[in-house]
């Protein structure tokens, strides 16, 4: 066995170990799930469009989440896919008035091919410079978007505005209701087919290249290949994450797409657990409830005090989420024994 075999071979993270480890166990999983199936039953219709804007999140943050914790890439420009799936959506119900579940696959596949197009430049950038590159494309987004020649179907400037779908088959739900339990199938549907997808030969592929490149490509990895094919599979989830959004707020428009977007499905995923997918959940949470909560402590200083509290999580939590969650496991093994 040569040297680089060697490294592979002893690198927990392509190992079962670590493709278990970004999941969570089959009762926490049951749990979760009833406990999101029960949520709306018991609130207002505006934390039940809360609650959906969580979803949404969740999946940009799940679809980050591949690429950076599946490959090892750093993006910042996360919400230039988000854009183009949500615009994907508007325009083909817009213009020409396509069912909106329709849109999703369709937005799917426009941001596959962006994404997988957008990573064969970046494949000569690392690190901090394809976190840098990525950054250049969300910054360029919303401009591109406000073009002229593009206003005929994107609304430019003032946007598109989109009708909120009604319960089908004349169920006894409200729309909010409905979009809740609808984007809630779907982040299952994609949730489902990440953890296959990193228990596939393309996701060890995956983690051998975020591990060490070098014994990866030793290997026979294709390392051009399965790094744009990770660009694109995250640019697909998270244009349809966009088109979610956009079905769900009815309103597409520019500069609701900037790179504070971007920032925040980036914070998502840090406070999440990098790598853990289940912390999609944890990170969208974060960015769509604690600004609330800091707006409550202080309405002149809510941007200070939603710092303090990142740099308290931050600290307390390094690894996010996932720390939490291997504190509580710990705790009932602990109590199980006794």
């Amino acid at each position: 066995m040569t040297a680089a075999q060697e490294t592979v071979a002893s690198t927990p993270a392509v190992g079962a170990s670590a493709r278990k480890s970004m999941t969570v166990s089959r009762a926490g999983s049951l749990i979760m799930l009833v406990l999101m199936l029960i949520a709306p039953l018991f609130v207002k219709n505006f934390v039940i469009f809360q609650f959906t804007m969580l979803l949404v999140y969740a999946i940009a943050i799940m679809a980050l989440n591949i690429l950076t914790g599946g490959s090892g890439q750093f993006s910042l420009g996360q919400s230039a896919f988000y854009a183009l799936g949500a615009y994907t959506a508007a325009v083909l119900m817009d213009s020409a008035n396509v069912n909106y579940v329709l849109t999703l696959p369709v937005a799917a596949v426009v941001c596959f091919a962006f994404g997988f197009l957008f990573g064969l430049p970046a494949l000569r950038l690392s690190g901090v410079y394809l976190a840098l590159a990525t950054f250049a494309l969300a910054t360029a987004t919303p401009q591109l978007l406000k073009l002229g020649v593009f206003e005929h179907w994107t609304g430019g400037v003032q946007g598109l505005v989109i009708t909120k779908p009604d319960a089908p088959f004349g169920l006894p739900m409200s729309q909010d209701m409905w979009l809740y339990y609808f984007t809630l199938a779907v982040g299952l549907v994609i949730y489902t087919a990440s953890v296959n997808l990193l228990h596939s030969r393309t996701g060890r592929a995956m983690m051998a290249i975020r591990d060490n490149q070098i014994a990866a490509s030793a290997l026979g990895v294709n390392l051009a290949l399965y790094k744009t094919l990770a660009f694109g599979i995250s640019a697909a989830f998270t244009g349809v994450a966009g088109a979610l959004g956009a079905i769900v707020v009815q309103f597409v428009a520019p500069d609701g797409y900037n790179i504070q977007l971007a920032i925040a499905i980036f914070l998502g995923m840090v406070v999440g657990g990098v790598g853990w997918l289940p912390g999609s959940l944890a990170g969208a949470a974060f960015i769509v409830f604690v600004p609330n909560i800091a707006e409550s402590i202080s309405k002149g200083l809510s941007g200070a005090v939603f710092g303090v509290l990142l740099i308290i999580v931050i600290f307390v939590l390094p690894r996010g989420a996932r720390q939490v969650a291997q504190y509580l496991e710990v705790a009932i093994k602990k109590l199980s024994r006794t």
